[in-house]
Protein backbone atom coordinates (compact mmCIF):
# COMPACT_ATOMS: atom_id res chain seq x y z
CA UNK A 1 0.00 0.00 0.00
CA UNK A 2 1.38 3.79 -0.50
CA UNK A 3 1.70 6.02 2.33
CA UNK A 4 0.26 9.50 1.65
CA UNK A 5 2.16 12.24 3.51
CA UNK A 6 1.56 15.84 3.59
CA UNK A 7 4.14 18.16 1.03
CA UNK A 8 7.61 19.08 2.20
CA UNK A 9 6.99 22.45 1.53
CA UNK A 10 9.22 24.29 3.96
CA UNK A 11 12.73 23.44 4.56
CA UNK A 12 15.45 24.62 6.54
CA UNK A 13 19.04 23.79 5.68
CA UNK A 14 21.32 25.35 8.81
CA UNK A 15 25.08 24.73 9.03
CA UNK A 16 28.00 26.34 11.65
CA UNK A 17 25.65 25.22 14.61
CA UNK A 18 29.44 24.49 15.37
CA UNK A 19 31.54 26.66 14.11
CA UNK A 20 34.71 25.37 13.01
CA UNK A 21 32.96 22.37 10.77
CA UNK A 22 33.44 24.84 7.31
CA UNK A 23 31.81 22.64 5.06
CA UNK A 24 28.40 23.42 6.20
CA UNK A 25 29.51 26.71 7.07
CA UNK A 26 30.71 27.14 3.44
CA UNK A 27 27.95 25.70 1.94
CA UNK A 28 25.07 27.63 3.96
CA UNK A 29 27.94 31.36 2.76
CA UNK A 30 26.93 29.84 -0.96
CA UNK A 31 23.32 29.28 -0.51
CA UNK A 32 22.84 32.67 0.63
CA UNK A 33 24.67 34.18 -1.84
CA UNK A 34 21.37 32.73 -4.49
CA UNK A 35 18.31 35.30 -3.72
CA UNK A 36 14.83 33.22 -3.96
CA UNK A 37 12.41 34.82 -7.06
CA UNK A 38 9.66 33.12 -5.61
CA UNK A 39 9.03 30.32 -8.54
CA UNK A 40 10.79 27.41 -6.24
CA UNK A 41 8.73 24.65 -5.52
CA UNK A 42 10.00 24.31 -1.74
CA UNK A 43 10.80 27.74 0.57
CA UNK A 44 13.96 27.26 1.99
CA UNK A 45 15.73 28.95 4.95
CA UNK A 46 19.03 29.55 4.90
CA UNK A 47 20.62 29.75 8.54
CA UNK A 48 24.10 30.23 10.05
CA UNK A 49 23.24 28.62 13.38
CA UNK A 50 25.92 30.27 15.62
CA UNK A 51 27.19 32.76 13.87
CA UNK A 52 29.84 34.11 17.10
CA UNK A 53 31.32 30.53 16.57
CA UNK A 54 31.76 30.62 12.92
CA UNK A 55 33.42 34.23 13.24
CA UNK A 56 35.48 32.45 15.45
CA UNK A 57 36.19 29.17 14.02
CA UNK A 58 35.53 27.33 17.31
CA UNK A 59 32.96 24.33 18.26
CA UNK A 60 31.01 26.66 20.81
CA UNK A 61 31.76 29.87 22.66
CA UNK A 62 30.04 29.18 25.76
CA UNK A 63 28.30 25.52 25.47
CA UNK A 64 27.50 23.09 22.99
CA UNK A 65 24.64 25.13 20.84
CA UNK A 66 24.03 21.05 19.80
CA UNK A 67 22.90 20.13 23.08
CA UNK A 68 20.78 22.89 23.96
CA UNK A 69 17.84 21.84 22.01
CA UNK A 70 15.57 19.71 24.84
CA UNK A 71 12.24 20.82 25.48
CA UNK A 72 13.74 21.56 29.61
CA UNK A 73 16.04 24.26 27.85
CA UNK A 74 13.73 25.45 25.47
CA UNK A 75 11.80 26.64 28.24
CA UNK A 76 14.50 27.66 30.64
CA UNK A 77 14.50 30.90 31.20
CA UNK A 78 17.18 33.35 29.63
CA UNK A 79 18.95 36.79 30.32
CA UNK A 80 21.56 38.69 29.51
CA UNK A 81 24.15 36.59 31.33
CA UNK A 82 22.97 33.06 30.14
CA UNK A 83 25.41 31.43 28.13
CA UNK A 84 25.33 32.54 24.24
CA UNK A 85 24.40 28.90 23.06
CA UNK A 86 21.25 29.14 25.26
CA UNK A 87 19.85 32.20 24.23
CA UNK A 88 20.46 31.62 20.02
CA UNK A 89 18.82 28.26 20.71
CA UNK A 90 15.97 29.72 21.40
CA UNK A 91 16.26 32.20 18.89
CA UNK A 92 16.77 29.24 16.39
CA UNK A 93 13.59 27.82 17.86
CA UNK A 94 11.39 30.66 17.07
CA UNK A 95 12.53 31.22 13.71
CA UNK A 96 11.91 27.61 12.70
CA UNK A 97 10.11 26.06 15.31
CA UNK A 98 8.53 26.22 17.81
CA UNK A 99 9.96 22.59 18.18
CA UNK A 100 6.86 19.82 18.49
CA UNK A 101 4.21 22.27 16.77
CA UNK A 102 2.39 22.75 13.25
CA UNK A 103 4.69 25.92 12.85
CA UNK A 104 7.55 23.82 12.83
CA UNK A 105 9.54 23.79 9.47
CA UNK A 106 8.45 20.79 7.47
CA UNK A 107 12.24 19.21 7.24
CA UNK A 108 15.19 20.44 8.91
CA UNK A 109 18.64 19.59 7.70
CA UNK A 110 21.26 20.66 9.99
CA UNK A 111 24.80 20.28 8.37
CA UNK A 112 28.24 19.00 10.27
CA UNK A 113 31.39 17.24 9.86
CA UNK A 114 33.32 15.08 11.31
CA UNK A 115 37.18 14.21 12.37
CA UNK A 116 36.02 9.75 12.26
CA UNK A 117 35.77 8.21 8.70
CA UNK A 118 32.24 7.82 8.62
CA UNK A 119 31.41 8.93 4.52
CA UNK A 120 28.09 10.57 4.87
CA UNK A 121 25.61 9.98 7.31
CA UNK A 122 21.94 10.73 8.30
CA UNK A 123 21.73 11.36 12.22
CA UNK A 124 18.03 11.44 13.22
CA UNK A 125 16.20 10.39 16.18
CA UNK A 126 13.48 8.28 14.56
CA UNK A 127 13.37 4.77 12.43
CA UNK A 128 9.97 4.82 11.25
CA UNK A 129 10.31 9.07 9.71
CA UNK A 130 9.18 7.42 6.07
CA UNK A 131 10.31 11.14 4.55
CA UNK A 132 13.96 10.61 6.29
CA UNK A 133 14.20 6.99 5.42
CA UNK A 134 13.33 7.80 1.55
CA UNK A 135 15.83 10.35 1.38
CA UNK A 136 18.38 8.61 2.81
CA UNK A 137 17.26 5.80 0.17
CA UNK A 138 17.79 8.53 -2.73
CA UNK A 139 20.88 9.48 -1.47
CA UNK A 140 22.04 6.17 -2.39
CA UNK A 141 23.02 7.23 -5.40
CA UNK A 142 25.62 9.69 -4.25
CA UNK A 143 29.22 9.31 -4.91
CA UNK A 144 29.68 9.13 -1.21
CA UNK A 145 28.49 6.10 0.73
CA UNK A 146 25.38 6.95 3.18
CA UNK A 147 24.39 5.56 6.46
CA UNK A 148 21.32 6.03 8.53
CA UNK A 149 22.06 6.86 12.24
CA UNK A 150 19.42 6.67 14.87
CA UNK A 151 19.69 7.55 18.37
CA UNK A 152 16.63 5.84 20.42
CA UNK A 153 15.56 8.95 21.95
CA UNK A 154 12.31 10.78 23.15
CA UNK A 155 11.53 13.69 21.49
CA UNK A 156 11.45 16.31 24.57
CA UNK A 157 14.96 14.38 24.96
CA UNK A 158 16.20 15.08 21.63
CA UNK A 159 19.19 17.50 22.10
CA UNK A 160 20.12 18.80 18.30
CA UNK A 161 19.05 21.35 16.03
CA UNK A 162 17.44 18.89 13.89
CA UNK A 163 14.83 17.47 16.58
CA UNK A 164 13.01 21.29 15.77
CA UNK A 165 11.47 20.34 12.19
CA UNK A 166 8.80 18.36 12.03
CA UNK A 167 11.47 15.88 10.26
CA UNK A 168 14.77 16.26 10.27
CA UNK A 169 18.35 15.09 10.51
CA UNK A 170 22.41 15.61 10.84
CA UNK A 171 24.08 15.26 7.60
CA UNK A 172 27.25 14.43 9.10
CA UNK A 173 29.86 14.21 6.28
CA UNK A 174 33.86 13.10 7.16
CA UNK A 175 36.53 12.68 7.75
CA UNK A 176 38.13 16.03 7.40
CA UNK A 177 39.57 18.11 10.55
CA UNK A 178 37.97 20.78 12.44
CA UNK A 179 39.08 24.12 11.05
CA UNK A 180 39.79 23.17 8.09
CA UNK A 181 37.75 22.51 4.52
CA UNK A 182 38.34 19.70 2.33
CA UNK A 183 37.18 19.76 -1.27
CA UNK A 184 35.85 16.67 -1.19
CA UNK A 185 34.50 16.77 1.47
CA UNK A 186 32.67 19.98 0.75
CA UNK A 187 31.62 18.37 -2.68
CA UNK A 188 30.21 15.01 -1.08
CA UNK A 189 28.07 17.84 1.30
CA UNK A 190 26.71 19.75 -1.46
CA UNK A 191 25.92 16.56 -3.33
CA UNK A 192 23.96 15.64 -0.35
CA UNK A 193 21.82 18.63 0.11
CA UNK A 194 21.44 18.73 -4.04
CA UNK A 195 19.79 15.44 -3.72
CA UNK A 196 17.83 15.96 -1.01
CA UNK A 197 16.41 18.73 -2.57
CA UNK A 198 15.33 16.69 -6.00
CA UNK A 199 13.68 14.30 -3.90
CA UNK A 200 11.47 16.85 -2.00
CA UNK A 201 10.71 18.58 -5.15
CA UNK A 202 10.04 15.41 -7.03
CA UNK A 203 8.24 14.41 -3.87
CA UNK A 204 6.16 17.42 -3.65
CA UNK A 205 4.79 17.19 -7.36
CA UNK A 206 3.50 13.47 -6.66
CA UNK A 207 5.99 11.37 -7.84
CA UNK A 208 5.22 8.06 -6.19
CA UNK A 209 8.57 6.70 -4.82
CA UNK A 210 8.68 3.02 -4.45
CA UNK A 211 9.30 1.39 -1.13
CA UNK A 212 12.09 -0.62 -0.14
CA UNK A 213 14.57 -1.45 2.50
CA UNK A 214 17.22 0.93 4.59
CA UNK A 215 20.03 -0.38 7.12
CA UNK A 216 19.31 1.61 9.94
CA UNK A 217 22.09 1.60 12.61
CA UNK A 218 20.84 2.57 16.17
CA UNK A 219 23.43 3.28 18.39
CA UNK A 220 23.59 1.16 21.64
CA UNK A 221 26.29 3.04 23.99
CA UNK A 222 29.26 4.83 23.89
CA UNK A 223 33.14 4.00 24.79
CA UNK A 224 35.50 6.15 26.88
CA UNK A 225 39.45 6.30 26.64
CA UNK A 226 41.05 4.04 29.20
CA UNK A 227 41.52 6.60 32.09
CA UNK A 228 44.05 7.03 35.16
CA UNK A 229 41.80 6.28 38.19
CA UNK A 230 43.47 8.95 39.94
CA UNK A 231 44.11 11.92 37.07
CA UNK A 232 41.47 11.21 34.84
CA UNK A 233 44.06 11.16 31.86
CA UNK A 234 43.37 9.01 29.13
CA UNK A 235 45.90 6.42 29.16
CA UNK A 236 45.48 4.55 25.42
CA UNK A 237 44.47 5.60 21.78
CA UNK A 238 42.05 4.40 19.61
CA UNK A 239 43.82 0.57 18.27
CA UNK A 240 45.09 1.30 14.44
CA UNK A 241 43.53 -1.97 13.66
CA UNK A 242 40.12 -0.19 14.56
CA UNK A 243 41.20 3.68 13.45
CA UNK A 244 39.49 4.74 10.56
CA UNK A 245 37.16 1.56 10.37
CA UNK A 246 33.40 3.06 11.08
CA UNK A 247 30.82 1.19 10.14
CA UNK A 248 33.04 -1.95 10.27
CA UNK A 249 32.01 -4.99 12.00
CA UNK A 250 33.76 -4.89 15.52
CA UNK A 251 34.17 -8.29 17.22
CA UNK A 252 34.62 -9.50 20.86
CA UNK A 253 38.52 -10.06 21.32
CA UNK A 254 39.21 -7.34 18.69
CA UNK A 255 41.64 -4.61 19.52
CA UNK A 256 40.06 -1.65 20.36
CA UNK A 257 42.69 0.51 21.92
CA UNK A 258 46.43 0.97 22.10
CA UNK A 259 47.81 1.32 25.79
CA UNK A 260 50.41 4.40 25.77
CA UNK A 261 52.54 1.33 28.08
CA UNK A 262 52.03 -0.67 24.92
CA UNK A 263 49.49 -2.90 26.12
CA UNK A 264 46.49 -3.59 23.85
CA UNK A 265 42.98 -3.53 24.94
CA UNK A 266 40.33 -5.18 23.25
CA UNK A 267 36.92 -5.37 22.62
CA UNK A 268 34.98 -6.83 25.95
CA UNK A 269 31.33 -6.99 24.27
CA UNK A 270 29.34 -9.87 24.38
CA UNK A 271 27.99 -9.00 20.60
CA UNK A 272 29.18 -7.92 17.24
CA UNK A 273 28.43 -4.19 17.11
CA UNK A 274 29.18 -1.48 14.58
CA UNK A 275 31.57 1.23 15.66
CA UNK A 276 31.26 5.19 14.36
CA UNK A 277 32.89 8.45 15.14
CA UNK A 278 36.11 6.52 16.01
CA UNK A 279 38.57 9.37 17.95
CA UNK A 280 36.12 12.30 16.60
CA UNK A 281 38.36 15.37 18.16
CA UNK A 282 35.40 17.10 19.21
CA UNK A 283 34.29 13.98 21.65
CA UNK A 284 37.37 14.13 23.87
CA UNK A 285 35.83 16.77 26.07
CA UNK A 286 32.93 14.47 26.16
CA UNK A 287 34.44 11.35 27.10
CA UNK A 288 33.76 9.19 23.92
CA UNK A 289 36.34 7.55 21.84
CA UNK A 290 33.66 6.05 19.86
CA UNK A 291 30.23 4.49 19.75
CA UNK A 292 28.70 1.38 18.61
CA UNK A 293 25.62 0.73 17.00
CA UNK A 294 23.55 -2.08 16.18
CA UNK A 295 22.62 -2.78 12.53
CA UNK A 296 19.23 -3.60 11.07
CA UNK A 297 17.00 -3.59 7.71
CA UNK A 298 14.03 -1.60 7.80
CA UNK A 299 11.23 -2.05 5.43
CA UNK A 300 9.72 1.54 4.16
CA UNK A 301 6.74 1.80 2.52
CA UNK A 302 6.09 3.45 -1.05
CA UNK A 303 4.88 7.42 -0.54
CA UNK A 304 3.47 9.92 -2.41
CA UNK A 305 2.00 13.97 -1.29
CA UNK A 306 -1.63 13.51 -0.14
CA UNK A 307 -2.23 15.84 -1.81
CA UNK A 308 -2.55 13.40 -4.70
CA UNK A 309 -4.08 10.87 -3.36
Amino acid sequence: SVVAMPTVSRVAVCGGTHGNELAGIYLVREMLKKRADGTEPVSVVTVMSNPRAAQLCVRYVETDLNRCFTRAALSAPVSETSPYEMIRSQELNALLGPKASAQAVDLLCDLHNTTANTGLCLITYSDRDWICLHICKHLEMASTPVRYVHFDIPLNEAYSLDSVGKHGFAMEIGPQPHGVVRSVIFSAMQEGVQLMMDWICQFNSGTLFEGGWVDVYTMVKNIDYPRDSETHVITAAVHPNLQDRDFCLLHPGDPMFLCFSGETLRYRGKEALYPFFINEGAYYEKGVALSLARKRRVQIPSVRSETLR
